[in-house]
Formats: structure tokens, C-alpha cells, sequence
């Protein structure tokens, strides 16, 4: 089957940046672009006395938008090859099923339905660290570029996932990587900021582990520029803080610090709702 991203479309603005931001990854990465809408199953299921046509009606307004979000990407890519999916039932289980063998999936941060003040939409985390595939989110359009990808890293075999992507991300892009450890305050006990020396012996350790971490990964990607920061502060605000002059930040599905059943760790939930760039969700392989 032909190498592609697959997008999620349902016309909403930051489903619109989605879209844009798949087109550019797939045009990058020299493979076609899939974007999927699912039409609502309700209208399907409705009582047999709606109104004469209402379903066809239904299901053309559902196929012109998934054909103007085509058409945007194609705006932007001409030489872009552009397949739709035009799916029915609900979104999740069609984005799911879609993005098995998709070099990633790429959702809007919030759709057409919730409420205006929800940071995140319901289906970006329904999906984001429960599928095979990388999920990004994406907000909003950023026409600004800093060459940069960030990532997020804790030891865990979900950073070493991140890791990979990340690095890949940075030969694309020809762009810088900026690896990132925040060591929380907590971890060092209530009465550290009371003992200096405590922290400086820490930061020490934790940069030269970071260091190790860091040597095969020089090894193997000697083209890429590395920027490596090790501070004592809570990774969602580090993270998002550095989201700021990056133009995409990878994250584990799941750190240390998760509970064995939790999919979605509480940093990479956090940074999803917080980042100011597109985030990338990145599971490890095998993990269930």
C-alpha cells in the first residue's frame, strides 16, 4: 500500500491547520496525503420519518467538505497526491482504523462539537497515545518556522520512542533538535530548595545520565544539530515553554511516572493542552 499521512477533516479552522500541516509532512516526507471525515452515525440511524432526502442531503454536504479540505491541500501542494475517505460512523473509530497503516495521524486540536472553552478536543485524546501510529496535533496555522523540534525525554521506553521520531523529524526538516529533561522539584523532597548543594548534586547526575542517553543517538544521526537541556522544574511548563521557538514537540504516550493502565501520561496530556506549536504523541511499539 502506498506510504501516506492520514489526516482527520470536519471543516473546523483548526481542522483546516491540520490539514495544511499534513499536506506539508507528506509533501516533506515524499508520500501521498489521506483525508478522512466520518459522516455522524445519527444520520443514518434516524426515524423513518425524516424528511425525503435528508440523508443524501446529509451525506453530500459531508462529501463537500471532505472535498473542500482536499482542495486546500492541494491549493498549497499542487504536485500532491490527495486521497479521501469518506467514512461513516463515529470519528474515533474510523480515525483509528485509518491511521493502522499511516505514517502518522494528524487531528485539529478541537473539532466542530464541545464546548468553546475545552483546550483539546474529545477525539485527539480518544486517539493521541491509543493507536499504533504517531498522532500530532495541531491547533492552529503558524506561518512562522524556527527550525527546531523538540523533545521530551524521562529514560522510559516512551521517550526512546519519541526520541526516534524526533530525530527523523529533525533529518526532514533539516532542523535543530532540542532535547529536553526536567528534573521535578519533588523528587528531591520537600526541603531541597533549603539545601543547594542537594540540587547542584542532582542536576549533575541528571545531566550526565542525560548525556549517556544522548551518545548513541549523536552516533547514529551525526548531521543533526543537538541543543540538550537538563533543569529542575515540572516537564508540562518546561515543555511548553520551549513549544515557544519550536516548531513541533514529541512526547512519550507514557513516562516513568504513569500508572501501568494509564495510556496517556499526565505530561503528555498536559503539553497537548498547552503547547504553543504542534505536539506529536508517540507510542512505543508493542505496547498495548
Amino acid at each position: 500500500m502506498t506510504a501516506h499521512v492520514t489526516v482527520g477533516a470536519d471543516g473546523s479552522p483548526s481542522s483546516q491547520a491540520a490539514v495544511e500541516w499534513a499536506a506539508d509532512d507528506a509533501v516533506r516526507r515524499g508520500c501521498a496525503l489521506r483525508i478522512v471525515h466520518a459522516c455522524p452515525p445519527w444520520i443514518y440511524e434516524m426515524p423513518l420519518h425524516t424528511p425525503p432526502g435528508f440523508r443524501d442531503s446529509m451525506t453530500d454536504h459531508c462529501q463537500r467538505l471532505l472535498e473542500a479540505a482536499a482542495d486546500l491541500a492541494r491549493a498549497h501542494f499542487p504536485q500532491l497526491k490527495v486521497e479521501t475517505v469518506l467514512g461513516q460512523g463515529k470519528p474515533v473509530d474510523i480515525l483509528r482504523r485509518e491511521a493502522e497503516d499511516a505514517e502518522h495521524l494528524v487531528l485539529g486540536g478541537r473539532g466542530l462539537g464541545g464546548f468553546a472553552g475545552l483546550l483539546l478536543g474529545s477525539v485527539s485524546l480518544a486517539l493521541a497515545g491509543h493507536v499504533t501510529a504517531p498522532v500530532v496535533v495541531v491547533k492552529k496555522t503558524r506561518h512562522q518556522t524556527h527550525d527546531e523540534v523538540v523533545v521530551g525525554f524521562d529514560g522510559s521506553s516512551g521517550s526512546t520512542a519519541a526520541f526516534a521520531y524526533a530525530f527523523e523529524e529533525a533529518v526532514l526538516r533539516k532542523a535543530r533538535l532540542h532535547a529536553i529533561h526536567a528534573v521535578q522539584a519533588s523528587v528531591l523532597g520537600p526541603y531541597a530548595a533549603a539545601y543547594t548543594s542537594l540540587i547542584d548534586d542532582t542536576l549533575a547526575v541528571e545531566k550526565r545520565l542525560a548525556a549517556e542517553t544522548l551518545v548513541p543517538w549523536r552516533e547514529r544521526y551525526p548531521q543533526v544539530e543537538i541543543k540538550e537541556t537538563v533543569v529542575i522544574g515540572h516537564p508540562v511548563a518546561v515543555l511548553r515553554e520551549a513549544s515557544e521557538a519550536a516548531d513541533l514537540v514529541v512526547v512519550g504516550s507514557r513516562g516513568m511516572g504513569g500508572l501501568g493502565s494509564a495510556v496517556l501520561g499526565s505530561v503528555s496530556h498536559g503539553v497537548l493542552h498547552h503547547a504553543h506549536c504542534p505536539v506529536a504523541v508517540v507510542r512505543p511499539k508493542g505496547e498495548v
